[in-house]
């Protein structure tokens, strides 16, 4: 694992975990090793390369999340596994202090798909990385602009289960309107042309190290 450390600035082409705390656990259960493309004052990108070796959280029998109805999907038992990220790389853009990130999605071939607006705690860094919470709603936009709320039914039912209070819910909610403020006025990072962006090919894919879950010995906004 590379980094510059302390000072937790990364130079181009430096492998750093990007890493999601299960919401009111503080207990890493997804983490993906990333390569650094920039990192400036302004903005944080990283390149998630294909069949990098990520964790994920699945149920405890090892079936998806996604298989166990959503009534008990946040309160069934949990536990993570190691798997290949399957499919196109994804481009991951962070500014300091937002609320979400914005992902880029390619199909094969690179032709460019959509954006996916990921609302979440704004990013913590740490000499290996950084960490959130992922807040379950999210947007998809397109190359037309248009765009619409992706896990609505995953965001309610993350609040009747108790992983997010009614003010935490109003607050995300609030942040993903001004989200699609940002999306109506075409704006940064949407407008930056990201989409013609291509990895480095002498990239080499990013390993997941045994530690992937520790502790991080400090941490910096």
């Amino acid at each position: 694992m590379t980094g510059s450390g302390g000072s937790q600035h990364w130079a181009p082409g430096d492998h750093i975990l990007w890493r999601y705390r299960g919401n009111g656990t503080g207990a890493v259960h997804i983490c993906r090793p990333v390569t650094v493309v920039q990192d400036t004052p302004e903005l944080l990108a990283v390149w998630m390369a294909p069949g990098t070796e990520c964790v994920r959280p699945v149920l405890a029998d090892g079936t998806s999340v996604h298989d166990e109805p959503l009534a008990t999907r946040y309160t069934a038992p949990r536990t993570t596994e190691r798997a290949r990220w399957a499919g196109s790389g994804v481009l991951k853009l962070a500014r300091p202090g937002e609320p979400w990130s914005v992902w880029l999605f390619w199909e094969r071939g690179w032709r460019f798909r959509s954006w996916y607006v990921n609302l979440e705690e704004p990013r913590t860094r740490w000499s290996g990385g950084l960490d959130s919470e992922d807040h379950f709603l999210d947007i998809s936009v397109y190359p037309d602009r248009s765009w619409l709320w992706r896990d609505e039914d995953e965001f309610a039912q993350a609040q009747r289960s108790g992983l997010m209070s009614a003010a935490q819910a109003a607050g995300v909610r609030a942040a993903g309107e001004r989200a699609v403020e940002r999306i109506k006025a075409w704006g940064t990072p949407f407008a930056d042309r990201w989409e013609d962006w291509r990895p480095d090919p002498g990239w080499p894919v990013p390993e997941l190290p045994a530690d992937w879950d520790r502790t991080p010995a400090h941490t910096a906004p």
